[in-house]
């Protein structure tokens, strides 16, 4: 038998625990929903890295501000792709004479001779890209990255126009772009495991000697793009629209006839991201 005074203090103990059960409910069943807010709602992202190219660059702007160069691929799709029915805000790391390499080890060319960025970050560009992607972690819909151009042209100087010296030292040159940039990738993929991850490759604009380089550029196209497959990232291959007509296209989708310039013109640019968006689509 259980004494009144007993019975009413048990009842008053029930009472409590389960005003404390539902706390406890509300507070687990809150959390998740205020985490869902932070990775579903808010300002939605697109990341840009890489190379020159990423930041749009042409060399008849040059001495201008960042500003002025708006027409490169990464612009053009940030005004394009939404999430929810909103446009991303562009964050563009792209750094002009960004290697492979040193977008792992930094600093940023580009910066380091006094030049602005679009976006300004210090060190290695892919440690300022994850670091990035971990304080907007959920927001980053698309990361961007085009990074081939500088080792090209790196490779190709150490040669010093000797034609065999290219021929030969192109296999090891093209796998030590594929791996550094496999490393990247896959340390991107790691930090944004659901964010559309786009790698931009590679295009010949060496008019004239297709016969020599297109099959070195076809065979980086083909590494780079196994690198990206180890990192589930969508590989898009500029070389089917840029090098067409026995590379004729190359004077309406780069300057080259107008300014002795590989990178892309305006024209060029929008081709870029015309070939993105349908990869992605």
């Amino acid at each position: 038998m259980v004494h009144n005074g007993a019975r009413g203090d048990m009842m008053a103990r029930s009472r409590w625990l389960i005003a404390l059960v539902a706390v406890l409910i509300s507070v687990a069943t809150v959390t998740p929903a205020s985490a869902s807010a932070e990775s579903s709602g808010g300002q939605r992202y697109h990341l840009a890295l890489g190379d020159s190219l990423a930041y749009g660059f042409q060399r008849f702007k040059v001495g201008q501000p960042p500003s002025a160069f708006r027409t490169g691929y990464a612009d053009l799709l940030a005004a394009r792709i939404e999430h929810g029915g909103r446009l991303p805000e562009l964050v563009n790391y792209g750094c002009p004479g960004e290697t492979t390499e040193s977008f792992v080890t930094g600093p940023c060319p580009w910066n380091a001779a006094g030049f602005p960025l679009h976006n300004a970050f210090t060190g290695p560009q892919v440690d300022a890209a994850a670091q990035f992607l971990r304080a907007h972690r959920g927001r980053v819909d698309l990361i961007t990255i085009s990074l081939w151009g500088n080792d090209a042209n790196a490779f190709v100087a150490s040669c010093n126009g000797n034609v065999q010296c290219i021929i030969e030292g192109a296999p090891a040159a093209i796998a030590r772009v594929a791996g550094n940039l496999r490393t990247s990738l896959q340390t991107l993929r790691a930090t944004a495991p659901d964010a559309d991850l786009v790698v931009i490759g590679a295009y010949d604009a060496n008019l004239g000697a297709f016969a020599l380089t297109g099959p070195i550029f076809q065979a980086l196209n083909q590494s780079m793009a196994a690198a990206a497959t180890s990192a589930r990232a969508t590989y898009v291959n500029p070389m089917p629209t840029f090098d067409a007509n026995n590379g004729t296209a190359l004077c309406t989708y780069t300057l080259l006839c107008r300014d002795a310039d590989a990178h892309p013109s305006d024209a060029g640019y929008a081709a870029l991201a015309d070939l993105t968006e349908a990869a992605l689509s």
